[in-house]
């Protein structure tokens, strides 16, 4: 079971409609494990192109092209295929490994550790900080179709008719069919001139011509792309182990928020715009099927989860215990399959905010407010502790987006046992 430490940093307090940081509180959690040392790949020139400028660094590699921009990425071992304009990257590789992590403390109660950064994987206790806020700053694109690829997204544009496809529908393969697997370690890009970074994992099997389902997991505030990616199984919320080499997994890296420890604050729009530049790259480069895109987060990485889904940006998504208002919530109507977990006690983001956002999918969804129990639930099997647990479905929503909900007795903690439920809710469709 992935378990993942109490953020630690700061208060937001809603007053009116703005969200205000108030230093000095934090959570707890207990301890997870950290890698040590560790330096990631580097170097590179941006040449220029009309689309915009892409930079990433890793062994190996292919190239593609796209409308606006090619994308070259060199590296030891790795063939170079090049196209009309753009921007191009290199890299040297490099060895991945994780920093040393920082002090972790645990206790129950909401006692408070102050400084450093979350070690990986603990499992929070109650209290810490109230994590709520109001206004979204969330850009990105209106509902609808396959973006195109290469170079760079503009921001606050909107992308053409199509949409997503329903349950069961053909897959969408991406240009990047056909060419080699990137190496499966820490990368970074250019975004809008600022180096994001970002933790890949390829099937071990990786087959150039099968279109692949692609999951983004995101991190609570204070964690770390390693905290998700993990060392084993339980890495990306439980997804490594369950998807068996059927998913390209993905754990980006916030920004400092407010700071405390990296977040996905999602100022003016630059975290859905780093996910924008990751889309562009990875269907540009590796077999994506496009209709499959799904995303998953704990905490702060349910509140950027919620803010992909109301950009309309994956095709389903899975927050856990998070909000609609600290990354935001851009207005729209394309539908997003949706499951929520959230503690029924949760001290750090309010379980109102969590069905806050998930009313705005059951609207998006066309579901009426009647649910009946899930059969088979998430519940099923969950440890003593965690009960009363209830998952329940949404009724009348749309062919291939439906929204199911779970409460249970817990406080600020990403769902226990969920890695098999979320893959089987994501491939369903």
């Amino acid at each position: 079971m992935q378990r993942f430490p109490r953020l630690l940093i700061g208060c937001l307090a809603v007053l009116g409609a703005s969200a205000v940081v108030a230093a000095g509180c934090g959570g707890s959690g207990s301890p997870g494990s950290s890698g040590s040392g560790g330096s990631t790949a580097s170097g590179g020139t941006q040449g220029s192109g009309s689309g915009g400028t892409t930079t990433t660094t890793g062994s190996g590699g292919a190239t593609t092209s796209g409308s606006g921009g090619t994308t070259t990425i060199t590296g030891s071992g790795g063939t170079t295929t090049t196209g009309s304009g753009g921007a191009k990257t290199t890299g040297s590789g490099g060895a991945t490994t994780t920093g040393s992590g920082g002090a972790t403390t645990t206790g129950s109660g909401g006692v408070a550790a102050t400084g450093g950064r979350m070690g990986g994987a603990g499992m929070p206790g109650s209290g810490g900080r109230n994590m709520t806020g109001s206004g979204g700053r969330a850009g990105g694109n209106g509902q609808g179709g396959a973006r195109a690829t290469g170079g760079s997204t503009p921001s606050g544009g909107s992308t053409g008719s199509g949409g997503t496809t329903g349950a069961g529908g053909a897959p969408m393969p991406s240009s990047g069919c056909g060419m080699a697997a990137p190496a499966s370690m820490r990368y970074s890009i250019d975004v809008g001139g600022m180096t994001r970074e970002y933790i890949l994992s390829v099937p071990s099997n990786y087959d150039s011509s099968h279109p692949y389902v692609l999951i983004f997991a995101w991190h609570p505030w204070g964690g770390s792309a390693m905290q998700v990616a993990g060392t084993g199984n339980s890495g990306y919320y439980g997804l490594k182990g369950t998807s068996m080499n059927q998913a390209i997994l993905v754990a980006p890296e916030g920004l400092d928020f407010g700071g405390n420890g990296l977040g996905w604050g999602n100022t003016n729009g630059q975290d859905i715009a780093f996910l924008h530049s990751m889309l562009d790259l990875f269907q540009s480069t590796m077999c994506v099927d496009q209709s499959r895109i799904f995303s998953a987060g704990f905490s702060f990485g349910g509140m950027m989860s919620n803010a992909v889904g109301c950009a309309g940006l994956a095709r389903a998504i899975a927050p856990m215990a998070g909000n609609s208002t600290v990354s935001g919530c851009l207005a729209g109507t394309q539908p997003v399959a949706y499951m929520g977990f959230h503690g029924t006690h949760d001290s750090v983001v309010d379980i109102s905010g969590g069905r806050t956002a998930r009313d705005v999918f059951v609207k998006r969804n066309g579901c009426s407010s009647d649910t009946v129990p899930s059969s088979p639930s998430w519940c099923d099997g969950l440890a003593s502790n965690y009960q009363p647990c209830t998952c329940v479905d949404y009724q009348g929503c749309m062919p291939g987006y439906p929204v199911t909900w779970c409460e249970y007795n817990a406080d600020h903690q990403a769902a226990p046992n969920s890695g098999t439920t979320l893959w089987k809710f994501f491939t369903q469709f």
